[in-house]
């Protein structure tokens, strides 16, 4: 376990907001600039704490913090037993780094009390998989992943990621025959206040709804492509309480368009495709642009990135340069990750 008890110190004179600006209602093309660069690894899990530092976590136990204003990089490798650790869900609170392992033994990291990165949460189980994590605040956070019994993975902290618990299935909807979720791009789930969702895909593909914090859970249906494994939601966002937007297909035929992107405008109660059968195809990554009243989104994925400023009716392919996931610094800047590397984005 390597020691890196300077993570946190280089981000600490970093502003917590800037200036809201209006987003361009027009983009034409994207600047991108790679900032970390390392062939053996593929990037899924991003993240931009209210400092600006940004999170990742990897394959390989590999795992970063980046700070935009100096341009410096801390890294590390996280060894457990002989584990060789994959990590697709990462969380940054404004003290602390948490990164949580796919497979079994599920394993939760969080930055400890001297700077080594500590088991905070262990889950063995042949089924355990877990896809996404994310915080309400800083005190209470959210994981979840595939189902172990007959509900989906889900599991909760309320004392800044100290201990996490684990949802009982009889808190939980049911699953249906062959629904759980896809590790993709760290955006399984959407926080917006104490409300919160979660896609699920595969055979079927829902949403699941909390409005206080993960206390009681509802699920609705959407029309999303469904019926194999490979199908289904793979990222939602809500940009407030009632406009949200879902993104998917099917990533062994990412060029089929059909039943795979999706919105609302009640909090995710009903939801209706958009841009049916028109591009783009499968995308593993959607994220609303800031400052945009929920009209701008930026949707990423194997075969490129996307743009709609019209809430998803209509799409402008911007670039064939592939990544896996996306989060906003402000609203003309991204930080994408994909294979073998981490890029920011400028959009003109």
């Amino acid at each position: 376990m390597r020691i890196w008890t300077c993570l946190f110190l280089i981000t600490a004179f970093l502003s917590c907001k800037e200036d809201e600006k209006p987003v361009k209602t027009k983009i034409t093309s994207v600047e991108i600039e790679e900032i970390y660069s390392n062939s053996a690894l593929s990037i899924r899990a991003i993240d931009i704490a209210s400092d600006k530092s940004i999170a990742f976590a990897a394959n390989e136990g590999a795992f970063g913090l980046y700070n935009p204003q100096t341009e410096q990089w801390i890294t590390g490798k996280q060894d457990y037993d002989s584990l060789n650790l994959e990590f697709r869900a990462v969380a940054r609170t404004l003290n602390d780094f948490f990164m949580l392992s796919v497979a079994s033994p599920a394993l939760l990291f969080k930055t400890g009390e001297y700077g080594t990165m500590e088991v905070v949460y262990k889950e063995d189980h042949e089924k355990a998989f877990y896809d996404a994590m994310t915080f309400w605040n800083a005190q209470e956070g959210i994981a979840m992943g595939d189902p172990t019994d007959d509900c989906m993975s889900v599991i909760i902290t309320r004392d800044g990621g100290e201990t996490w618990n684990k949802v009982p299935c009889d808190k939980l909807p049911k699953i249906k025959e062959g629904e759980a979720a896809f590790a993709a791009s760290n955006t399984n789930i959407a926080i917006v206040g104490n409300r919160t969702w979660i896609a699920t895909g595969g055979k079927t593909s829902r949403i699941l709804f909390s409005e206080d914090k993960g206390m009681s859970w509802q699920v609705f249906d959407t029309p999303m492509i469904n019926g194999e494994g490979t199908t289904g939601t793979y990222s939602i966002d809500f940009y407030d309480e009632n406009k949200g937007f879902a993104i998917g297909g099917d990533y062994t035929k990412p060029d089929d368009t059909k039943a795979n992107k999706m919105r609302t405008a009640d909090g995710g109660k009903t939801w209706q495709l958009v841009s049916d059968g028109a591009e783009p195809g499968y995308r593993s990554c959607v994220q609303y642009v800031p400052n945009s009243d929920g009209k701008a989104l930026v949707a990423v994925g194997i075969q490129g990135i996307d743009y709609s400023i019209d809430s998803g009716d209509t799409w402008q392919h911007l670039s064939d340069e592939g990544f896996h996931t996306i989060r906003f610094l402000n609203e003309n800047v991204a930080y994408a990750a994909g294979q073998g590397r981490i890029a920011k984005i400028t959009f003109k």
